[in-house]
């Protein structure tokens, strides 16, 4: 418990008197709840547990093993401690339903051997992209559904630029990734790509360093990262609409129908028309610098995609809920709790009333 609490405590970026001033402690007291030579109240855990920003029943219960990889692209190696919160909890979350609901469970994930250079990368992905159901050249639309029908369950939550792009947690059976819903379309795409291979490939735990030096994919991030660009932009079928398109259009006017058709960002785009020789560095930073306008929806008819927006919850999980709460296994306060209050209690179904007799049930 006093591990838990110092933890927490670091991870909130609190001193242990500033912990102790937000929770009508002494210092002193505090100091031992941490080394474990004091006991704590419910009523102490309780104010902690505010003050912190954490769950009671991270306290007090462990979490599955686990493994937690990040990705954070604008301050790589840095700590992210709301998708950690988060992550823990929809993990809690999923376990809880997996032991009350016996029609909630995760398919095994196919486990692949880690790629050992870019070429193998591009072949796993290949792979992957079979095992979500994206056959040929068609483009990974909805991804998050596809992942979570292969048994990993992305959510997405609006999280504040400053956190990381995205955490996955392996579980003994399944995963489950939180994509930051605050990014644009195209990254978190990106970030829910990458995870996908931290999970296909049973990763260790790891906090994404800098990549963009590492080009050539001699780094494990950067092989994720290349086997998530080719995992969203297949190299065969980019690379013959891209020259299709180049013989009618200019270099603007084709990034932005292929970033549109293939919903990704510019950035992501530019790179992988560089890796696989469709562009010199010059074209590339004219893609990467581009930027899709109103106009350009209108005169080129692109539909605007918003996958993985804020809040986004998988359906097989919100299912889960509704039907524990039918069969009034939760409360309502219960049920909107699990659905990280993206629902109110009047949104839940309406349940018949128990007919009197059932009482009698509830008596010995």
């Amino acid at each position: 418990m006093g591990t838990r609490v110092a933890e927490a405590r670091q991870r909130a970026g609190l001193t242990q008197v500033e912990l102790a001033a937000a929770t009508s402690l002494d210092r002193s007291a505090l100091a031992k709840i941490e080394k474990g030579t004091r006991r704590v109240s419910a009523l102490e855990l309780a104010r902690i547990a505010q003050a912190v920003d954490e769950r009671i029943e991270w306290f007090v219960a462990e979490a599955v093993p686990s493994v937690v990889s990040h990705r954070n692209l604008v301050d790589p190696g840095s700590a992210s401690p709301s998708i950690d919160r988060l992550a823990d909890r929809v993990t809690r979350n999923v376990e809880f339903l997996q032991s009350q609901d016996p029609q909630f469970t995760l398919p095994e994930l196919e486990r692949l051997e880690r790629p050992a250079g870019a070429d193998e990368a591009e072949s796993a992905a290949l792979t992957v992209r079979r095992l979500l159901g994206f056959e040929g050249g068609q483009p990974a639309s909805d991804l998050g559904a596809a992942a979570s029908r292969a048994g990993i369950l992305a959510f997405s939550f609006d999280l504040d630029h400053d956190a990381a792009d995205a955490a996955s947690i392996l579980l003994p059976r399944g995963a489950v990734v939180v994509v930051n819903g605050s990014l644009h379309v195209g990254r978190r795409r990106l970030s829910l790509a990458h995870d996908v291979g931290h999970c296909v490939f049973a990763d260790e735990y790891v906090v994404d360093w800098n990549v963009a030096g590492h080009e050539d994919g001699g780094t494990w991030e950067a092989r994720l990262d290349r086997f998530a660009r080719a995992l969203l932009l297949p190299a065969g079928e980019l690379r013959s609409e891209w020259l299709h398109l180049r013989e009618r259009d200019d270099t603007r006017t084709a990034a932005v129908k292929v970033a549109s058709r293939w919903r990704v960002d510019m950035s992501t785009l530019a790179r992988r028309l560089a890796e696989i020789g469709l562009v010199d560095s010059a074209e590339a930073q004219l893609v990467r610098t581009t930027r899709t306008t109103k106009a350009d929806i209108v005169e080129l008819n692109l539909v605007v995609h918003e996958e993985l927006g804020a809040p986004t919850l998988p359906r097989a999980y919100e299912q889960s809920v509704l039907r524990l709460y039918r069969s009034a296994t939760i409360s309502a306060a219960r049920a909107t709790d699990l659905l990280f209050e993206t629902w109110t209690e009047e949104d839940l179904p309406v349940l018949p009333n128990a007919p009197a007799e059932s009482i009698w049930g509830l008596i010995e």
